[in-house]
């Protein structure tokens, strides 16, 4: 390969990871803002509706680009996009309720499961051959996340099934994602979301609803829906400059923000446990990802 076709895809791959660090900014915002909001009294229903209403209002500026007509909105997997937007938005809400009772650092550790998850459930649901490296990286990550939540200790706290729950919605949502892609248009799928969240949350979002006591708190739940729609909008463009194995690593940025966020806005040092569990998952997740990337080159 010529050097500057070379140097090309380098440049492609960085502006891939620049990309991916920066959706993974947005994402660790919407959950720091969430922890504040709900400690200020402000009900998760209240704030998931006010993620996807700002979701759903960009998303239909963008698709309405170029023209509105009724095939924009059109899709022949219709079952499939919706399901895919309520595994996402239920994961939205739980992560939420969860983010009331437990530590920013708690939730990503659990929630970083669904990368091994996806693994697993690649066998039954997409007929993929896993090794016994990958089964053992399987094994080992759900080990890291039962230390995490130590679930017959008296640190065990019935929010972290909402986080378990997260993460294995998360791993259908990708799978889904991964099965929609090149079917169905980023920006419909990004449609789908915003409509199911705003108009399934909308009359729960009325019953719980509480003003914001200051401009801050106004500004945090208004910015919840753009930083939503900014992730997953940089998300998805990363995986056109750089293919998934080499994006993959830089996803564990999120536990990093959060790690520091939770330290610097909530004063909160996770203990040992948490540190070992956390750092037991990501190893797990690099060993997937680095057998996943040896097979990709055999083949």
């Amino acid at each position: 390969m010529p050097a500057v076709a070379i140097k090309a895809t380098q440049d492609r791959a960085k502006l891939g990871i620049a990309m991916m660090l920066l959706a993974y900014f947005f994402f660790a915002m919407i959950d720091t803002s969430v922890k504040w909001l709900v400690l200020a009294g402000l009900h998760a229903f209240q704030l998931s509706f006010m993620r996807y209403a700002g979701h759903f209002a960009i998303s239909l500026i963008a698709i309405g680009r170029g023209g509105v007509s009724l095939e924009r909105f059109q899709t022949a997997r219709a079952g499939v996009v919706l399901l895919r937007s309520a595994l996402l938005v239920s994961s939205t809400l739980f992560n939420f309720i969860a983010l009331n009772y437990l530590s920013l650092t708690v939730t990503s550790a659990i929630m970083f499961s669904a990368p091994i998850i996806v693994c697993a459930l690649s066998v039954p649901l997409l007929g993929e051959k896993v090794g016994p490296w990958r089964w053992f990286a399987i094994a080992l990550g759900f080990s890291g996340v039962l230390v995490v939540m130590r679930p017959f200790g008296d640190g065990f706290h019935w929010a972290e099934i909402l986080s378990a729950y997260n993460a294995f919605a998360l791993a259908l949502y990708s799978i889904l994602t991964r099965q929609l892609s090149g079917v169905v248009a980023a920006e419909t799928m990004q449609f789908y979301t915003g409509a199911l969240g705003t108009i399934v949350l909308l009359p729960f979002a009325i019953m719980t609803w509480s003003m914001p006591a200051s401009t801050l708190d106004w500004s945090l739940m208004i910015l919840l829906g753009v930083w939503g729609w900014c992730g997953h909008e940089l998300l998805t463009r990363a995986h056109g400059f750089a293919p998934a194995n080499t994006l993959m690593p830089f996803t564990y940025s999120f536990m990093i923000y959060l790690t520091i966020a939770s330290f610097l806005v909530f004063s909160n040092i996770p203990d040992q446990w948490t540190i070992l569990g956390a750092m037991i998952v990501v190893v797990s997740g690099l060993i997937i990802w680095a057998r996943e990337g040896r097979k990709e080159a055999e083949t």
